[in-house]
């Protein structure tokens, strides 16, 4: 990568029978869309021509790059994953061959985000069912990018608009799996990279965090649970006063979003995904955003689902898709501020303990 050419935005198709397409086509339609980032869409040609037809949009210019050596700037750019392998798209209806579109634009698109052909990845949506394969056995793709990135990486999901950000304990887990899933130690972990991520990714200088509870009304003392005294509450505290990270709680979830709680702090941490993800998309639906922290690269996602009842129909509504892009941009952005600004901290002048504690005087001139 040079400094020269524009951020490369890589893009995936998604499930080939839902909106993806729909919602990634309207955004790189867009021609001042290029004067930002260059869209490198990873799928099939002739299905986007297809999703193109079906909502009746019309034809725009797409640069046929063949692999990553050879995208080129100030245009939309597709990368063919599936060489001659006919596709049959049946829009808003599930199906095995959609699953496995979806996995070869995944897999083509993070090689090269992991060669650095391409800056950052926006994923499509995909359906987690029909994308099972020998290949791809992950819940969803937030775990097959944790395992892509190696070196026991800890993804953690972060939805997010331009007001709140929600970051999860568990993920796709069942709810009968979940009590035994909250520890005080993977509580304590997600506020370390919760507060890494607030820091890194999104500017925060020293980042807010409220914990919410797992149980209702925060356990009223016990009475409806024990986890907040016995799990939350010690996590909160070693958090606090052991790796210094300003954060607060466990805050009953009922009524924390409605009450607006949330605009006092930098970030949210919630114990499992509906607890987190059902208010946040009532609030945000159309504008937010799935981002993957804890990984070397940057990935984000509408954070909306294959959309299959509207699929073709062309109301699909490409906002978040469009907010997707443009966030994952500013976190690669504040991530290059941030390297750069910490790249070479200044040495300490002083010893922390001990009786050797000399501070140096640095008015003074020295000839060492």
């Amino acid at each position: 990568m040079t400094n020269e050419r524009k951020i490369r935005v890589g893009i995936t198709q998604g499930d080939t029978n839902g909106i993806g397409l729909e919602v990634a086509l309207k955004v790189i339609a867009v021609p001042e869309f290029m004067e930002i980032c260059t869209p490198v869409l990873y799928g099939s040609a002739k299905v986007l021509t297809y999703h193109r037809k079906a909502i009746d949009m019309p034809s725009f210019q797409i640069y046929h790059a063949g692999d990553a050596e050879h995208i080129k700037d100030n245009v939309p750019n597709i990368i063919e994953v599936m060489g001659n392998e006919e596709v049959k798209v049946e829009l808003g209806t599930p199906s095995k061959q959609a699953g496995k579109a979806a996995y070869q634009a995944l897999e083509a698109a993070v090689a090269d985000l992991k060669q650095g052909r391409i800056d950052v990845l926006v994923t499509a949506p995909i359906n987690k069912d029909n994308i099972q394969s020998d290949e791809f056995n992950f819940p969803g793709q937030t775990e097959y990018l944790q395992a892509s990135a190696g070196d026991e990486r800890h993804a953690l999901m972060v939805l997010c608009d331009e007001s709140l950000r929600v970051a999860l304990v568990t993920t796709h887990l069942p709810l009968a799996q979940l009590p035994q899933a909250i520890t005080t130690q993977g509580i304590r972990q997600r506020l370390r990279e919760f507060n890494d991520s607030l820091q890194r990714d999104f500017g925060c200088e020293r980042p807010r965090i409220a914990v919410l509870s797992l149980n209702p009304h925060a356990g009223e003392n016990g009475l409806l649970g024990t986890e907040e005294q016995q799990i939350i509450r010690p996590a909160i505290d070693q958090a606090y006063d052991e790796d210094r990270i300003v954060c607060f709680g466990p805050y009953a979830a009922d009524g924390f979003f409605g009450s607006q709680q949330y605009r006092n702090f930098d970030g949210v941490l919630a114990m499992y995904h509906d607890q987190g993800l059902a208010p946040f998309k009532a609030l945000s639906m159309d504008r937010g955003v799935n981002f993957t922290a804890g990984l070397p690269f940057v990935r984000t996602s509408p954070d909306h689902g294959t959309g299959y009842d509207i699929a073709g129909k062309g109301v699909a509504r490409e906002d978040s898709m469009r907010q997707a892009i443009y966030t994952a941009i500013d976190i690669w952005r504040n991530r290059q501020c941030w390297d750069e600004a910490h790249a070479n901290p200044l040495r300490k002048q002083y010893h922390d303990k001990g009786k050797d504690n000399v501070v140096l005087d640095l008015t003074k001139e020295t000839d060492e």
